[in-house]
This record gives structure tokens, sequence and C-alpha cells, in this order.
């Protein structure tokens, strides 16, 4: 990026002037004195913007000025900047006067960059190493630094947040808890969840700043709410120990709810409810009590303490995604993808498979959305080779599939049609790198939501 420079003067005038004058800016080269075009100058008054302009081939631009208030002028060049300020000024005169102000201007030798290695598809590039600290969560930030969860030797002896720009650290806090990965809330907003805590992040003139919000509170008011569009929030009541949840939507400005969708596994339903019979008298006078006392059903109560615990329950995963005005229902027990509109009426569905059979295709039950382009991808492990699929919302087709060069990847994402991951060689003294491979894709970028749509309902 070439650097810009600003140089900021200030004009009085004379109270006993007349209310407006000319104020003409001529822009030179101090080296040769020749005039510099294409200098963009601003004009305030106060804080408001009153007037902006370029300089001309001969480096002159015209402005308009009262000479009862201070007037501020601005002058931005991407090659030039000021070799000196200009010194206040006094004027008054015939409302025909100009007032020239000649600025000298410096050239500004380019800064030259790092050099950038760009590697072809299916070469993975290095983004993040370190012979301290190894990465153990990632998340991308909103002005394309990258904020990285580290730890020097092992989780349990501590945790280190990092601000990393591709090139530079550029800021790192150690936590006061061990962090476990980090999660974005709705609105995008990065936060490190801990054992006890949660902590949000914020990042001020590059350095990192936390705050801390009590684990209940998040998870209970922040963590169900997925998406925003307009004026609705969409939210679910999932729950990791029952086998069904809803989706509904709130409107802010009428304060209504709205279900719009119904999750459920009907065999695991059925199993779940079933444990009731093969329990002992005791435990169903239990569940009874519980179901006097909470009105909760008492096979609900049983399900939840005992067929939970055993290898045939398996959490529900119906994760949604947002692309510009359009909701996704990814439904993987009616075998659907819903799509919804911003408002939450149902608009079309599509059936989909690729979820079947996952033992022989390896569905790692994880489906990835590309934080720019919202293109969503399908994850599968065979032999310890991570796969991508492209899917296509509009078909319900399958792309062929992207093999990451690594076996065993560790949190896969995506964004800008490059895919991010940890990797850390077998039986290897390196720490945790992250990497980066391009995908054989270029979709564009398109509006997309910056939350954790994908994290509501982890396998």
């Amino acid at each position: 990026m070439k650097p810009i420079f600003y140089l900021v003067f200030l004009i009085l005038f004379s109270s006993q002037a007349f209310s407006q004058t000319t104020v003409r800016i001529i822009a030179k080269d101090r080296s040769n004195g020749d005039p510099v075009s294409r200098v963009y100058v601003r004009q305030y008054q106060g804080d408001s913007l009153i007037n902006a302009q370029y300089t001309s081939l001969k480096g002159v631009a015209y402005f308009r000025v009262s000479t009862k208030e201070a007037t501020n002028f601005e002058l931005e060049h991407v090659a030039f900047s000021a070799l000196e300020e200009i010194p206040t000024k006094i004027f008054s005169g015939k409302p025909t006067d100009t007032l020239t102000i000649q600025v000298r201007m410096h050239y500004f030798k380019e800064k030259l960059l790092d050099q950038v290695v760009i590697k072809p598809i299916g070469i993975p590039d290095t983004v993040f190493e370190s012979e301290r600290v190894s990465v153990t969560d990632f998340e991308f930030m909103p002005d394309n630094n990258l904020l990285l969860l580290t730890y020097p030797k092992n989780l349990k002896k501590g945790t280190e947040l990092v601000l990393y720009d591709g090139f530079n650290l550029l800021g790192e806090i150690p936590l006061p808890e061990k962090g476990e990965e980090l999660i974005r809330d709705y609105r995008g907003n990065p936060h490190v969840l801990t054992e006890n805590n949660v902590y949000g992040i914020n990042q001020r003139n590059k350095q990192i700043q936390i705050a801390q919000i009590q684990k209940d509170y998040y998870m209970t008011y922040i963590a169900p709410i997925v998406d925003t569009a307009f004026t609705k929030y969409y939210f679910s009541n999932f729950n990791p120990k029952y086998p069904a949840f809803d989706y509904f939507t709130f409107d802010i400005v009428d304060s209504s709810y709205r279900k719009i969708a119904k999750v459920q596994d009907d065999l695991m339903m059925e199993l779940y409810r079933s444990e009731f019979k093969w329990v002992d008298v005791r435990t169903k006078l239990w569940a009874k009590e519980k179901e006097n006392e909470t009105g909760v059903d008492k096979e609900v109560w049983v399900g939840m303490y005992y067929f939970t615990n055993s290898i045939y329950y398996k959490e529900l995963y119906a994760p949604i995604f947002e692309r510009n005005d359009s909701i996704f229902l990814f439904d993987h027990y009616k075998n659907l993808l819903f799509k919804y509109s911003y408002q939450g009426d149902l608009v079309d569905s599509i059936p989909i498979y690729y979820h079947l059979q996952p033992k022989e295709n390896g569905w790692k039950k994880h489906l990835i959305q590309d934080y720019e382009t919202g293109e969503i991808y399908i994850h599968y492990e065979l032999a310890g080779k991570a796969q991508l699929r492209h899917f296509d919302t509009k078909t319900g087709k399958l792309s062929s599939p992207v093999q990451l060069h690594f076996k065993y990847p560790e949190n896969i994402q995506i964004k800008g049609n490059s895919v991010y991951y940890i990797y850390r060689p077998f039986e290897s003294t390196q720490k945790k790198y992250l990497y980066r491979e391009r995908l054989p894709f270029e979709y564009p970028s398109q509006k997309t939501n910056k939350g954790t749509l994908v994290e509501l309902a982890k396998p």
C-alpha cells in the first residue's frame, strides 16, 4: 500500500473582514518547483466537511471560505507529503481579494512490502509458524488480521491471544484462564471460551483487549441467537441432550415470536423415550417426581440422564447459514435443504444425500461456509485424508472432491476461496502451524453473516 500523508492547517480571519473570500491553494514539488496534480484537498469548518476537490494539472485548487469562522484544510496524496506546516494567517480585504497559499510537497519514496509468494492450488502455504508457541484455534478479524489462540508448551500451562497480520505480530496478551476455543456471536464479534467464563475480544490500535462475560449469561442469552436480518433475530432452543429443537424468529419492531422450523431425529426420539421402559423402579419413581415438579415428561428425564450417555445417542446437527438475503437450513433428518427468505418465510426445498452412509463416504458431520463468498462446503475424511466438496444450493449437486495436502488437519475454515487449517507432522517436535491452501474455485464475495452459524450444533 502506498503511504498517504496529511497536512492540516488553520486559517483565521479577522472579524472586521468581509463575510467570504477566495483561497487558492497551489501544490508544488519542492525539488523542482513543478506543480503537483491530483492532491486531494478537504475543507472543514469545525468537524463538518464543507468541500473537497483535487488540484488541477497546474496544482491549483480554489475554495470559498467564511471570514468569520475558522477553516481547516487537509491535503492528501499517494506519493507526496507536505514539507512543512502552513503558519496561521490573518486576512482582511476586499471581496475580490484572493488569498494564495503555496504548499511545498516532498516526494516520498514507496515503501517496499515484504515478499509475497502465491502457492499453486493444492500446495500448502505456511501462514503462521513459531518456535515458541503452537496454534490451537484461530479466527478472522474484520480488517483481515488473524486472531490466534496459542500455547507455549501445553494447554494446561496457559494460553495466549495473538494478533497477526500475515507478516508481523501486532499484539499478544496472556489469558487469565486456559482458553478452550474461539467462538463468534451472531454479530461476528470474537470471544474466547474458557471453562468458567467467556471473554469478549476487542481490537484497538492494533492491540488486543479482553473483557470478562459470565458464561451462563452468554450461553443463555447470546449463544442461542444464530443470525440477524434487518429487524429480525434468528435463534433456537437447541439442547445437546435432546434429539429435537426449533428455530424461531424474533421481530424487534413488534416483539413478536415465530417458529419457522422444527428439527427432529424421529428414530433417536423413539429410542430416547423408550429408555424409560428399561430402567429400574427407583429411577422411574425419581422421573415421576421430576415430572410433577417441573411439568417435563418423565420419559424425557430418563432419556436425558441415561440414554444420552449410551453409545447410541448422537447429537443433532442441522446448521443454518445466511447468504445475501437467504437463509439455508440443512435438515439432515428430513434429508432436505430448506431455503427461507430473510423474513423467515419458506421459499423452497431440495433433497440432500451427501450425509447418508457416513461410514462409507467419510462425512465428518461438518459443513463449512466461506467467510467471504458464502459458498458452502462438505467436509469428508477418508484414511486420514481430508476432502472438501462444494455444495450447490440451487441444485444440491456436489463438486469433485478436493483433497488437502496433509493428513488429519485440525480446525478447517475457509475464507476467500482458500482453506485454512492447523497441522503438526506426526511424531514431530514442530509446533502446530497455521497453513493455507488455495481451492480450485473462484466465487465472488457476497454478503454473509460473520457469526458462528455452523457452530450451533457441534458434533
